[in-house]
């Protein structure tokens, strides 16, 4: 009789590392797939001029973020987050996301500023569709799960 045991390992070792992937995203829940990302091409390329114009100089030219986004700065507030689905944003609806681009920071605890006299509506919508698909496929999944419970 052969001995599956390495192979049993392997295997355990494989699951526990894609697990560990999908808890830096969702905790550890289980997240459905989300309906397929449609996106108008001409949001998306507003979307993409306004970022460049608007905010790569503070998140990045790749929606990267600030480094050390995660620690307060020499003036007592945060830089400015990733964008591209590896920090927090993606746990923010819409609305939130909304509100602070236009308002800027809530509580004035991170460094970012109101655009409400620079940007249109339709502005702030296209530059939030282009971050958003800039987002891996389980990032998003766990976005759209959070919108449809209506947090």
């Amino acid at each position: 009789m052969k001995n599956h045991r390495p192979v049993f390992i392997v295997l355990i070792a494989l699951l526990v590392l894609v697990a560990c992937d999908n808890d830096k995203v969702t905790g550890g829940l289980p997240v459905p797939e989300a309906p397929e990302r449609q996106y108008d091409p001409q949001q998306l390329a507003m979307g993409e001029k306004v970022y460049a114009a608007e905010c790569a100089s503070c998140h990045g030219d790749k929606a990267q973020g600030a480094d050390n986004w995660k620690k307060r700065g020499s003036n007592g507030k945060f830089p400015a987050p990733p964008l591209d689905g590896s920090g927090h944003t993606w746990h923010h609806s819409t609305e939130i996301l909304t509100g602070i681009i236009r308002n800027g920071s809530p509580d004035n605890k991170a460094s970012m500023p109101a655009f409400e006299s620079r940007l249109s509506d339709q502005d702030i919508e296209s530059v939030i569709a282009w971050f958003q698909s800039q987002w891996p496929q389980p990032v998003y999944n766990a976005w759209y799960e959070m919108q449809q419970r209506g947090r």
